[in-house]
């Protein structure tokens, strides 16, 4: 069992990773209320990268997580924006005890793929499991003390501590206890069995996996299409081809060189909406130079982020102004336009009079900048560089693949980094873009920066379920640490898909990249 305040180390593997397409992950599946005319075809997807697992208990990657969120669903979902809504659960939960309880009533008829209904025991074990397997997902549901059964279908979870963010906790996709104890290996990569609207066919690691319309799907709708097949094209102009030649009906993620290209395609269209992310430059708080707050604001001199963002990022992005993606940060009427003012614009001269005249700095300064195998987040660190080299120093850009850079950027070491550029993606709360980042919990592990400015807003911020206490905490925390510069927050990636024109109400969605039968659209392929 792992202790509620502690992160295993592998989950900064699993956010971090995410943040390599800005698409975020959580249950997804049909509600109810659509029509639906199962006119059919099978939609193919090309992905960014192949999925490699399927158990919602264990998968840490996003390409998985599209594939498995079509099978799996939850006892709530995302409704078209960020607000969390009944799936399997009949309502919003009851709160109770301070925040510490919450009760869930569960909708009569639910059921798996191999027709068995879904009970209390699934839903316990669902929840459990991460935990008591201290997988990679831990973190996500270890504030829960126990769960219990109250009467024929109500589940009461109760936490720890107040919780702020278990509504979206709530979203966890639910699995057959006795379907995955009684073979995990073939469960996970064989026959996952959920209850959603598609049920999975196949998977070939790198080359394809298919999944195909539940007809008999306990909800509402039944998707129109007869399946998808998902494979995964790396290269980006590669993808683009695929949708040029019909190869592909849709393709995901559109780099900021290729949108205007998809956009001009006579026989195509795109579907964007900014996901939940955040990508940013940070310091080594801990150690050299940049532990020093001054020389991180001389840093912010160096060079200009808008414009930073503008070449490298859009139209496939936007400028961020915190930690929090703009559609929480507006839910949440957190002082945009107060933080939009404390960036500074290029001003190399003020910059070389900060670094000249600290003690934090030696003459020699070779400033030491990694970055993940990513353009766009290599060209920002080489922005940087370019605008320290004019302010009088020397820096150098290091992109490292992804294993060694997750290994040196949490080490706290000036000799491994000075500053880096990472991204993140996480569930519509503000705690998931903030506790990961500021506390002692995640120094070393999800946390590089070593920043301790604000651990104390933003730990008492989570173990709270008053909603104006944790805006409070939160505007004040997030306002002091971009004053200190512990993060230059850049820019927030869009869930961006290119589409043929006959494929329809295939819809992208800020959490959970994308829909395709829900409640408001239920996608097909040809004329309607």
């Amino acid at each position: 069992m792992i202790d509620h305040d502690t992160i295993p180390d592998a989950i900064k593997r699993r956010r971090l990773l995410q943040g390599l397409g800005g698409a975020g992950i959580a249950a997804l599946a049909g509600c109810s209320g659509s029509q639906q005319t199962n006119s059919g075809g099978t939609l193919t997807l090309a992905q960014v990268k192949s999925p490699l697992e399927f158990d919602p208990i264990v998968l840490n990657d996003v390409p998985s997580s599209q594939v498995a969120s079509q099978v799996f669903e939850g006892l709530y979902t995302y409704n078209k924006g960020i607000d969390v809504v009944p799936q399997m659960a009949t309502s919003e939960p009851e709160v109770k005890n301070n925040g510490k309880t919450y009760i869930v009533e569960m909708k009569k008829g639910p059921k798996f793929q191999n027709g068995d209904p879904v009970t209390f025991e699934d839903i316990k074990y669902s929840f459990e499991a991460p935990v008591k397997e201290e997988t990679e997902n831990a973190a996500e549901l270890n504030m829960i003390k126990s769960i219990s059964k109250v009467g024929k279908r109500k589940i009461k979870f109760d936490l720890k501590y107040p919780y702020g963010p278990f509504m979206n906790a709530l979203t966890w996709s639910i699995v057959p206890k006795s379907v995955r104890e009684k073979d995990k290996g073939k469960f996970n990569k064989k026959n996952p069995v959920g209850s959603g609207p598609f049920k999975f066919d196949s998977w070939q690691e790198g080359n394809m996996a298919k999944i195909s319309r539940w007809d008999d799907y306990w909800g509402e709708p039944v998707p129109n299409l007869a399946g998808i097949e998902f494979k995964p094209v790396e290269e980006p102009t590669t993808r683009l081809t695929s949708l040029q030649t019909g190869e592909s009906d849709v393709i995901e993620e559109i780099p900021p060189k290729l949108w205007q290209q998809v956009k001009s395609m006579g026989d195509a269209k795109i579907a964007s909406v900014d996901g939940m992310g955040y990508f940013y430059l940070a310091f080594n708080c801990k150690n050299g130079p940049t532990a020093d707050p001054k020389v991180r604001e001389a840093i912010d001199y160096c060079f200009d982020m808008d414009q930073a963002v503008s070449n490298f990022v859009e139209p496939s992005g936007v400028r961020q102004y915190s930690p929090l993606p703009e559609l929480i940060s507006k839910k949440w009427g957190m002082p945009l336009k107060e933080w939009k003012n404390i960036p500074h614009g290029k001003n190399i001269d003020r910059a070389k009079t900060i670094l000249d005249e600290s003690d934090s700095v030696p003459d020699n300064w070779n400033a030491n900048i990694i970055v993940p195998p990513d353009d766009k987040r290599e060209q920002l660190g080489v922005t940087v560089a370019n605008g320290i080299k004019e302010a009088g120093y020397n820096a150098n850009v290091q992109r490292l693949d992804w294993g060694a850079f997750l290994d040196k950027y949490v080490s706290g070491n000036p000799n491994d980094y000075n500053m880096y550029t990472l991204g993140w993606s996480g569930t519509p709360d503000p705690d998931a873009f903030t506790y990961y980042f500021f506390t002692k919990e995640a120094h070393g592990t999800t946390d590089g920066t070593y920043y301790n400015g604000i651990n104390k807003q933003i730990n008492q911020a989570r173990r709270s379920a008053d909603r104006q206490k944790r805006k409070r905490l939160y505007k004040n925390a997030i306002t002091k640490m971009l004053n200190d510069r512990a993060h230059l927050p850049a820019y927030n990636l869009k869930n961006s898909f290119g589409m043929k024109n006959d494929v329809n109400g295939f819809e992208a969605h800020p959490v959970l990249s994308f829909v395709v039968a829900t409640n408001y659209t239920n996608a097909s392929i040809g004329s309607q």
